[in-house]
């Protein structure tokens, strides 16, 4: 990612940074990862695929990409079934920490999912939604057990005064 793409024009606005999670399901399961060498909640259960939207890149071309990347699969985006949006962050703290979550689930994609990235996750495994393994990424647990239940919430919010979920 290019260091000029922000030409600061919203300098006064608050920003935050996006990012699309790729939740693939199958008769019941999830698709998780173990996060290791990130140094973001490594040794967490997370989605499958995830990762920045770049600059350019639309938030469905990020998920089909990192599905590509991490998973070594091909989802179109027609297959791609939006979940939710997550606005997440802390109120005051450091830019990279104002976060704006979009998951979205598919359940048709071409090939094997398989480990692309040994260097970010130590494992990479299904599990059934009643039987989720411990400890997952707390945003992503409520996405999760969402999912499982049939009621996401439409929006969730996390870290603020009127954190939802």
């Amino acid at each position: 990612m290019s260091a000029d793409w922000d030409d600061g024009s919203a300098d006064h606005r608050f920003r935050v940074v996006p990012a699309a999670y790729v939740l693939l399901r199958r008769e019941g399961q999830v698709l998780l990862q173990l996060r290791a060498g990130t140094g973001f909640m490594d040794g967490y259960w997370a989605a499958g695929a995830a990762g920045h939207v770049e600059p350019g890149e639309s938030v469905v071309d990020a998920a089909v990409r990192e599905a590509r990347e991490e998973l070594g699969v091909e989802i179109t985006p027609a297959d791609l079934e939006p979940v939710t949006v997550s606005h997440r962050g802390i109120p005051g703290g450091p830019a990279l920490e104002q976060r704006v979550d979009f998951f979205f689930a598919a359940s048709r994609w071409e090939g094997d999912p398989a480990l692309q990235e040994p260097h970010r996750a130590a494992d990479l495994r299904w599990f059934p939604f009643v039987h989720l393994p411990e400890p997952v990424v707390p945003h992503e647990l409520v996405v999760l057990r969402g999912l499982h239940d049939g009621a996401v919430p439409r929006v969730l919010t996390h870290g603020f005064t009127d954190a939802g979920a």
